[in-house]
Protein backbone atom coordinates (compact mmCIF):
# COMPACT_ATOMS: atom_id res chain seq x y z
CA UNK A 1 0.00 0.00 0.00
CA UNK A 2 2.81 2.38 0.89
CA UNK A 3 4.08 2.92 -2.67
CA UNK A 4 0.70 3.85 -4.19
CA UNK A 5 1.40 7.59 -3.90
CA UNK A 6 4.74 7.13 -5.68
CA UNK A 7 2.95 5.16 -8.38
CA UNK A 8 0.31 7.86 -8.84
CA UNK A 9 3.00 10.54 -8.99
CA UNK A 10 5.03 8.60 -11.57
CA UNK A 11 1.92 8.22 -13.67
CA UNK A 12 1.34 11.98 -13.60
CA UNK A 13 -1.86 11.64 -11.59
CA UNK A 14 -1.03 14.04 -8.75
CA UNK A 15 -1.31 17.84 -9.07
CA UNK A 16 -2.03 18.96 -5.51
CA UNK A 17 -2.49 17.38 -2.08
CA UNK A 18 -3.41 18.96 1.23
CA UNK A 19 -0.38 17.53 3.05
CA UNK A 20 1.71 15.08 1.06
CA UNK A 21 3.65 13.69 4.02
CA UNK A 22 0.47 13.12 6.05
CA UNK A 23 -1.26 11.51 3.07
CA UNK A 24 1.72 9.25 2.46
CA UNK A 25 1.70 8.09 6.09
CA UNK A 26 -2.06 7.47 5.95
CA UNK A 27 -1.72 5.39 2.80
CA UNK A 28 1.17 3.42 4.30
CA UNK A 29 -0.79 2.75 7.51
CA UNK A 30 -3.98 1.98 5.51
CA UNK A 31 -6.24 0.84 4.20
CA UNK A 32 -8.03 4.17 3.98
CA UNK A 33 -11.35 5.03 2.33
CA UNK A 34 -11.33 7.41 -0.65
CA UNK A 35 -14.08 8.83 -2.82
CA UNK A 36 -14.63 10.74 -6.02
CA UNK A 37 -17.87 12.32 -7.19
CA UNK A 38 -19.31 12.53 -10.71
CA UNK A 39 -22.13 14.93 -11.51
CA UNK A 40 -24.71 13.93 -14.16
CA UNK A 41 -24.29 17.00 -16.36
CA UNK A 42 -24.73 14.84 -19.49
CA UNK A 43 -26.12 11.38 -20.32
CA UNK A 44 -22.56 9.97 -20.24
CA UNK A 45 -19.18 10.58 -18.67
CA UNK A 46 -16.51 11.91 -21.02
CA UNK A 47 -12.83 11.19 -21.60
CA UNK A 48 -11.74 13.65 -18.91
CA UNK A 49 -13.73 11.77 -16.26
CA UNK A 50 -11.73 8.66 -17.07
CA UNK A 51 -8.75 10.13 -15.18
CA UNK A 52 -10.69 9.97 -11.89
CA UNK A 53 -11.88 6.43 -12.54
CA UNK A 54 -8.28 5.39 -13.15
CA UNK A 55 -7.21 6.94 -9.83
CA UNK A 56 -9.94 5.02 -7.98
CA UNK A 57 -8.84 1.80 -9.75
CA UNK A 58 -5.25 2.28 -8.61
CA UNK A 59 -6.32 2.97 -5.03
CA UNK A 60 -8.62 -0.05 -4.93
CA UNK A 61 -5.98 -2.35 -6.39
CA UNK A 62 -3.57 -1.13 -3.72
CA UNK A 63 -6.01 -2.38 -1.09
CA UNK A 64 -7.80 0.86 -0.24
CA UNK A 65 -11.57 1.15 -0.08
CA UNK A 66 -13.13 3.32 -2.77
CA UNK A 67 -16.49 5.06 -3.00
CA UNK A 68 -17.90 6.29 -6.29
CA UNK A 69 -20.50 9.01 -5.79
CA UNK A 70 -22.93 10.01 -8.52
CA UNK A 71 -24.40 13.40 -7.71
CA UNK A 72 -28.16 13.18 -7.87
CA UNK A 73 -28.44 16.36 -5.80
CA UNK A 74 -25.38 18.30 -6.95
CA UNK A 75 -26.40 17.47 -10.52
CA UNK A 76 -29.67 19.31 -9.93
CA UNK A 77 -27.74 22.44 -8.95
CA UNK A 78 -24.70 22.46 -11.22
CA UNK A 79 -21.06 23.19 -10.52
CA UNK A 80 -20.42 26.90 -11.21
CA UNK A 81 -18.67 27.43 -14.51
CA UNK A 82 -16.34 30.43 -14.82
CA UNK A 83 -18.33 31.83 -17.74
CA UNK A 84 -22.09 31.44 -17.39
CA UNK A 85 -24.96 29.93 -15.40
CA UNK A 86 -25.85 26.33 -16.17
CA UNK A 87 -29.28 25.49 -17.52
CA UNK A 88 -31.04 23.49 -14.80
CA UNK A 89 -32.15 20.00 -15.84
CA UNK A 90 -35.43 18.48 -14.74
CA UNK A 91 -35.46 16.08 -11.81
CA UNK A 92 -36.56 13.28 -14.13
CA UNK A 93 -33.74 13.89 -16.60
CA UNK A 94 -31.17 14.14 -13.82
CA UNK A 95 -32.38 10.85 -12.32
CA UNK A 96 -32.10 9.17 -15.72
CA UNK A 97 -28.55 10.44 -16.18
CA UNK A 98 -27.61 9.34 -12.64
CA UNK A 99 -28.73 5.81 -13.56
CA UNK A 100 -26.77 5.95 -16.84
CA UNK A 101 -23.56 7.02 -15.14
CA UNK A 102 -23.96 4.51 -12.32
CA UNK A 103 -24.13 1.71 -14.90
CA UNK A 104 -21.19 3.22 -16.75
CA UNK A 105 -18.78 3.46 -13.80
CA UNK A 106 -19.48 0.09 -12.21
CA UNK A 107 -17.33 -1.99 -14.61
CA UNK A 108 -14.24 0.11 -13.88
CA UNK A 109 -14.13 -0.90 -10.22
CA UNK A 110 -14.22 -4.32 -8.56
CA UNK A 111 -17.70 -4.79 -7.11
CA UNK A 112 -17.10 -8.26 -5.61
CA UNK A 113 -14.48 -9.93 -3.46
CA UNK A 114 -13.01 -8.79 -0.16
CA UNK A 115 -12.81 -5.11 -1.08
CA UNK A 116 -15.81 -4.16 -3.22
CA UNK A 117 -16.35 -0.61 -4.39
CA UNK A 118 -19.22 1.32 -2.83
CA UNK A 119 -21.62 3.30 -5.04
CA UNK A 120 -23.68 6.12 -3.53
CA UNK A 121 -26.02 8.93 -4.62
CA UNK A 122 -25.87 12.15 -2.62
CA UNK A 123 -29.59 12.72 -3.18
CA UNK A 124 -30.15 10.01 -0.55
CA UNK A 125 -28.98 12.27 2.28
CA UNK A 126 -29.68 15.68 0.75
CA UNK A 127 -33.33 15.19 -0.24
CA UNK A 128 -34.61 14.50 3.32
CA UNK A 129 -32.86 17.60 4.71
CA UNK A 130 -34.96 20.74 5.12
CA UNK A 131 -33.66 24.13 4.02
CA UNK A 132 -33.54 25.26 7.65
CA UNK A 133 -31.51 22.21 8.68
CA UNK A 134 -29.14 22.77 5.76
CA UNK A 135 -28.59 26.42 6.67
CA UNK A 136 -28.15 25.67 10.39
CA UNK A 137 -26.06 22.50 10.16
CA UNK A 138 -23.97 23.27 7.09
CA UNK A 139 -24.29 26.91 6.09
CA UNK A 140 -23.25 28.34 9.45
CA UNK A 141 -19.78 26.79 9.09
CA UNK A 142 -18.99 28.75 5.90
CA UNK A 143 -17.77 32.33 5.62
CA UNK A 144 -18.92 34.25 2.57
CA UNK A 145 -15.70 36.27 2.38
CA UNK A 146 -13.81 32.99 1.91
CA UNK A 147 -16.34 31.52 -0.51
CA UNK A 148 -16.11 34.46 -2.91
CA UNK A 149 -12.37 33.95 -3.25
CA UNK A 150 -12.86 30.55 -4.89
CA UNK A 151 -11.65 30.81 -8.49
CA UNK A 152 -14.90 30.00 -10.32
CA UNK A 153 -16.97 32.16 -7.96
CA UNK A 154 -14.59 35.11 -8.27
CA UNK A 155 -14.65 34.87 -12.07
CA UNK A 156 -18.43 34.95 -12.14
CA UNK A 157 -18.71 37.82 -9.64
CA UNK A 158 -16.45 39.87 -11.88
CA UNK A 159 -18.51 39.12 -15.00
CA UNK A 160 -21.68 40.70 -16.34
CA UNK A 161 -23.41 37.35 -15.82
CA UNK A 162 -22.94 37.32 -12.04
CA UNK A 163 -23.88 34.19 -10.12
CA UNK A 164 -27.12 32.89 -8.67
CA UNK A 165 -27.46 31.87 -5.05
CA UNK A 166 -28.19 28.36 -6.36
CA UNK A 167 -24.77 27.90 -7.95
CA UNK A 168 -23.07 29.88 -5.18
CA UNK A 169 -24.28 27.24 -2.73
CA UNK A 170 -22.88 24.32 -4.76
CA UNK A 171 -19.69 24.05 -2.72
CA UNK A 172 -21.77 23.66 0.46
CA UNK A 173 -23.52 20.64 -1.04
CA UNK A 174 -20.25 19.06 -2.12
CA UNK A 175 -18.75 19.75 1.31
CA UNK A 176 -21.71 18.01 2.88
CA UNK A 177 -20.96 14.93 0.76
CA UNK A 178 -17.48 14.60 2.21
CA UNK A 179 -18.79 15.08 5.76
CA UNK A 180 -21.52 12.47 5.20
CA UNK A 181 -19.06 9.92 3.78
CA UNK A 182 -16.62 10.63 6.58
CA UNK A 183 -19.35 9.86 9.11
CA UNK A 184 -20.85 6.85 7.32
CA UNK A 185 -17.72 5.16 5.94
CA UNK A 186 -14.74 6.77 7.66
CA UNK A 187 -13.76 8.34 4.31
CA UNK A 188 -10.61 10.44 4.66
CA UNK A 189 -9.52 11.11 1.07
CA UNK A 190 -11.35 12.91 -1.74
CA UNK A 191 -9.97 12.99 -5.27
CA UNK A 192 -10.88 15.18 -8.21
CA UNK A 193 -9.60 17.31 -11.05
CA UNK A 194 -7.34 20.23 -10.23
CA UNK A 195 -10.02 22.68 -11.36
CA UNK A 196 -12.15 21.35 -8.47
CA UNK A 197 -9.66 22.31 -5.76
CA UNK A 198 -11.90 25.03 -4.32
CA UNK A 199 -14.87 22.69 -3.99
CA UNK A 200 -12.71 19.95 -2.50
CA UNK A 201 -11.17 22.18 0.16
CA UNK A 202 -14.67 23.22 1.24
CA UNK A 203 -15.36 19.63 2.30
CA UNK A 204 -12.06 19.20 4.14
CA UNK A 205 -12.65 22.50 5.96
CA UNK A 206 -16.18 21.48 6.96
CA UNK A 207 -15.00 18.19 8.45
CA UNK A 208 -12.28 20.02 10.38
CA UNK A 209 -14.79 22.52 11.80
CA UNK A 210 -17.53 20.03 12.64
CA UNK A 211 -15.55 16.93 13.61
CA UNK A 212 -12.21 18.45 14.55
CA UNK A 213 -10.40 16.03 12.23
CA UNK A 214 -7.98 16.58 9.35
CA UNK A 215 -8.70 14.73 6.13
CA UNK A 216 -6.94 14.52 2.77
CA UNK A 217 -7.39 15.80 -0.77
CA UNK A 218 -5.68 14.79 -4.00
CA UNK A 219 -6.21 16.40 -7.37
CA UNK A 220 -5.09 15.32 -10.83
CA UNK A 221 -3.57 17.67 -13.44
CA UNK A 222 -5.53 18.98 -16.37
CA UNK A 223 -4.36 16.99 -19.40
CA UNK A 224 -3.55 19.11 -22.44
CA UNK A 225 -1.73 18.56 -25.70
CA UNK A 226 1.31 20.49 -26.90
CA UNK A 227 -0.91 23.36 -28.11
CA UNK A 228 -2.62 23.66 -24.73
CA UNK A 229 -5.92 22.10 -25.83
CA UNK A 230 -7.70 19.74 -23.44
CA UNK A 231 -7.54 16.06 -24.29
CA UNK A 232 -10.91 14.48 -24.90
CA UNK A 233 -12.14 16.61 -27.77
CA UNK A 234 -12.15 15.69 -31.44
CA UNK A 235 -13.00 18.43 -33.94
CA UNK A 236 -14.55 20.37 -31.08
CA UNK A 237 -16.77 17.50 -29.94
CA UNK A 238 -16.35 15.67 -26.65
CA UNK A 239 -15.09 12.09 -26.62
CA UNK A 240 -17.72 10.26 -24.58
CA UNK A 241 -17.38 6.95 -22.74
CA UNK A 242 -20.82 5.85 -23.97
CA UNK A 243 -20.58 3.76 -27.17
CA UNK A 244 -23.86 5.33 -28.32
CA UNK A 245 -22.38 8.85 -28.13
CA UNK A 246 -18.83 8.08 -29.30
CA UNK A 247 -18.48 4.77 -31.12
CA UNK A 248 -15.68 2.40 -30.05
CA UNK A 249 -14.19 2.89 -33.52
CA UNK A 250 -14.10 6.70 -33.17
CA UNK A 251 -12.76 6.33 -29.61
CA UNK A 252 -9.96 4.04 -30.84
CA UNK A 253 -9.08 6.30 -33.77
CA UNK A 254 -8.92 9.35 -31.49
CA UNK A 255 -6.26 7.65 -29.36
CA UNK A 256 -4.47 6.21 -32.37
CA UNK A 257 -4.00 9.75 -33.68
CA UNK A 258 -2.52 11.21 -30.48
CA UNK A 259 0.61 13.26 -31.20
CA UNK A 260 4.04 11.84 -30.37
CA UNK A 261 4.67 14.62 -27.85
CA UNK A 262 1.73 13.48 -25.67
CA UNK A 263 1.45 9.72 -26.12
CA UNK A 264 3.86 8.71 -23.32
CA UNK A 265 2.03 10.96 -20.84
CA UNK A 266 -1.26 9.30 -21.76
CA UNK A 267 0.22 5.81 -21.54
CA UNK A 268 1.24 6.51 -17.96
CA UNK A 269 -2.12 8.00 -17.02
CA UNK A 270 -4.56 5.61 -18.67
CA UNK A 271 -2.86 2.22 -18.97
CA UNK A 272 -1.43 -0.35 -16.58
CA UNK A 273 1.83 -0.55 -18.54
CA UNK A 274 4.89 -0.91 -16.30
CA UNK A 275 7.75 1.56 -16.13
CA UNK A 276 9.84 -0.77 -18.28
CA UNK A 277 7.12 -1.13 -20.90
CA UNK A 278 6.53 2.63 -21.02
CA UNK A 279 10.28 3.26 -21.32
CA UNK A 280 10.49 0.88 -24.30
CA UNK A 281 7.51 2.52 -26.00
CA UNK A 282 9.05 5.94 -25.36
CA UNK A 283 12.24 4.72 -27.04
CA UNK A 284 10.21 3.64 -30.06
CA UNK A 285 8.52 7.05 -30.25
CA UNK A 286 11.96 8.65 -30.51
CA UNK A 287 13.71 6.10 -32.74
CA UNK A 288 10.86 4.57 -34.77
CA UNK A 289 8.00 7.07 -34.74
CA UNK A 290 6.66 5.82 -38.08
CA UNK A 291 5.63 2.54 -36.43
CA UNK A 292 3.34 4.39 -33.97
CA UNK A 293 3.76 1.52 -31.53
CA UNK A 294 2.98 3.74 -28.53
CA UNK A 295 -0.22 5.03 -30.11
CA UNK A 296 -1.34 1.53 -31.04
CA UNK A 297 -0.73 0.33 -27.49
CA UNK A 298 -2.55 3.32 -26.02
CA UNK A 299 -5.53 2.91 -28.34
CA UNK A 300 -5.82 -0.84 -27.70
CA UNK A 301 -5.40 -0.65 -23.92
CA UNK A 302 -7.77 2.26 -23.30
CA UNK A 303 -10.44 1.07 -25.73
CA UNK A 304 -10.35 -2.31 -23.97
CA UNK A 305 -10.63 -0.59 -20.59
CA UNK A 306 -13.68 1.42 -21.66
CA UNK A 307 -15.42 -0.84 -24.19
CA UNK A 308 -14.00 -4.33 -23.64
CA UNK A 309 -11.68 -6.66 -25.55
CA UNK A 310 -14.33 -7.77 -28.06
CA UNK A 311 -15.05 -4.19 -29.16
CA UNK A 312 -11.33 -3.48 -29.44
CA UNK A 313 -10.80 -6.51 -31.67
CA UNK A 314 -13.68 -5.38 -33.88
CA UNK A 315 -12.36 -1.85 -34.32
CA UNK A 316 -8.82 -3.10 -34.98
CA UNK A 317 -10.21 -5.36 -37.68
CA UNK A 318 -12.11 -2.42 -39.14
CA UNK A 319 -9.03 -0.21 -39.09
CA UNK A 320 -7.00 -2.93 -40.82
CA UNK A 321 -9.75 -3.50 -43.37
CA UNK A 322 -9.96 0.15 -44.29
CA UNK A 323 -6.32 1.17 -44.09
CA UNK A 324 -4.40 -2.12 -44.22
CA UNK A 325 -4.92 -5.47 -45.86
CA UNK A 326 -7.89 -6.76 -43.91
CA UNK A 327 -11.19 -7.85 -45.43
CA UNK A 328 -13.86 -5.18 -45.21
CA UNK A 329 -16.50 -7.81 -45.96
CA UNK A 330 -15.77 -9.53 -42.65
CA UNK A 331 -16.93 -6.58 -40.54
CA UNK A 332 -20.22 -6.75 -38.66
CA UNK A 333 -22.87 -4.14 -39.50
CA UNK A 334 -22.34 -1.94 -36.42
CA UNK A 335 -18.55 -1.82 -36.77
CA UNK A 336 -18.77 -1.15 -40.50
CA UNK A 337 -21.26 1.66 -39.90
CA UNK A 338 -19.05 3.22 -37.24
CA UNK A 339 -15.86 2.81 -39.26
CA UNK A 340 -17.30 4.46 -42.37
CA UNK A 341 -19.22 7.19 -40.56
CA UNK A 342 -16.31 9.63 -40.74
CA UNK A 343 -15.46 8.90 -44.39
CA UNK A 344 -16.58 11.28 -47.13
CA UNK A 345 -19.27 9.77 -49.30
CA UNK A 346 -22.43 10.05 -51.28
CA UNK A 347 -25.53 8.12 -52.37
CA UNK A 348 -25.24 4.93 -54.44
CA UNK A 349 -27.61 2.20 -55.56
CA UNK A 350 -27.58 -1.25 -57.10
CA UNK A 351 -27.04 -1.02 -60.87
CA UNK A 352 -25.02 2.21 -60.66
CA UNK A 353 -21.75 2.05 -62.59
CA UNK A 354 -18.55 2.18 -60.56
CA UNK A 355 -17.60 5.17 -62.71
CA UNK A 356 -20.66 7.07 -61.50
CA UNK A 357 -20.18 5.83 -57.94
CA UNK A 358 -16.63 7.21 -57.83
CA UNK A 359 -17.99 10.59 -58.90
CA UNK A 360 -20.96 10.41 -56.50
CA UNK A 361 -18.76 9.88 -53.44
CA UNK A 362 -16.33 12.62 -54.44
CA UNK A 363 -13.23 10.52 -55.13
CA UNK A 364 -12.99 12.00 -58.65
CA UNK A 365 -14.51 15.11 -60.20
CA UNK A 366 -15.63 13.63 -63.51
CA UNK A 367 -16.55 10.39 -65.23
CA UNK A 368 -13.45 10.70 -67.42
CA UNK A 369 -11.27 10.94 -64.31
CA UNK A 370 -13.01 7.84 -62.94
CA UNK A 371 -12.29 5.89 -66.12
CA UNK A 372 -8.64 6.94 -65.98
CA UNK A 373 -8.37 5.80 -62.36
CA UNK A 374 -9.85 2.41 -63.28
CA UNK A 375 -7.64 2.10 -66.36
CA UNK A 376 -4.54 2.78 -64.26
CA UNK A 377 -5.56 0.10 -61.76
CA UNK A 378 -6.15 2.69 -59.04
CA UNK A 379 -9.80 2.07 -58.13
CA UNK A 380 -11.32 -0.61 -55.93
CA UNK A 381 -14.67 -1.69 -54.53
CA UNK A 382 -14.59 -3.17 -51.02
CA UNK A 383 -10.86 -3.79 -51.40
CA UNK A 384 -11.13 -5.53 -54.78
CA UNK A 385 -9.48 -3.80 -57.72
CA UNK A 386 -11.83 -2.78 -60.53
CA UNK A 387 -10.45 -3.69 -63.97
CA UNK A 388 -13.45 -2.90 -66.20
CA UNK A 389 -14.90 0.62 -66.38
CA UNK A 390 -18.24 -0.92 -67.38
CA UNK A 391 -18.57 -2.66 -64.01
CA UNK A 392 -21.73 -1.88 -62.06
CA UNK A 393 -22.53 -2.23 -58.37
CA UNK A 394 -24.41 -5.44 -57.60
CA UNK A 395 -26.39 -6.40 -54.48
CA UNK A 396 -23.35 -8.22 -53.06
CA UNK A 397 -21.31 -5.00 -53.21
CA UNK A 398 -23.59 -3.30 -50.70
CA UNK A 399 -22.23 -4.60 -47.40
CA UNK A 400 -25.05 -5.38 -44.99
CA UNK A 401 -27.28 -3.84 -47.64
CA UNK A 402 -26.15 -0.31 -46.89
CA UNK A 403 -22.49 0.60 -47.56
CA UNK A 404 -19.88 0.11 -50.27
CA UNK A 405 -16.27 1.13 -49.60
CA UNK A 406 -14.63 2.80 -52.60
CA UNK A 407 -10.96 3.63 -52.96
CA UNK A 408 -8.90 5.66 -55.40
CA UNK A 409 -5.16 5.24 -55.21
CA UNK A 410 -3.61 4.04 -51.97
CA UNK A 411 -5.16 6.43 -49.47
CA UNK A 412 -8.29 8.11 -50.83
CA UNK A 413 -11.32 6.35 -49.31
CA UNK A 414 -15.03 7.08 -49.43
CA UNK A 415 -18.28 5.37 -48.50
CA UNK A 416 -21.16 4.94 -50.89
CA UNK A 417 -24.38 4.76 -48.88
CA UNK A 418 -27.76 3.46 -49.95
CA UNK A 419 -30.48 6.05 -49.52
CA UNK A 420 -33.08 4.88 -47.02
CA UNK A 421 -36.76 5.61 -47.33
CA UNK A 422 -37.83 8.19 -44.71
Amino acid sequence: MGDILDELQWRGLVAQTTDEDALRRALEDGPITAYCGFDPTAPSLHFGNLVQLVVLRHLQRAGHRVICLVGGSTGLIGDPRPTAERVLKTKEQTAEWVANIRRQVEPFLASAGDNPAVFVDNLDWTAPMSALDFLRDVGKHFRVNQMVRKEAIAARLNSDEGISYTEFSYQLLQALDYLQLYRDYGCTLQTGGNDQWGNLTAGADLIHRVEGESVHLLTTPLLTDSSGEKFGKSEGNAIWLSPQMTSPYAFYQYLLNVEDASVVTLLKVFTDRTREEVAELERQVVQEPFRRAAQRTLAADVTTLVHGAEATAAVQAASEALFGRGDVRSLDARTLRDATAELPGGPVEVGMSVVDALVAVGLVDSRNAARRAIGEGGASVNGEKVLDDARVLGPDDLLHGEVVVLRRGRKALAAGRVARDP
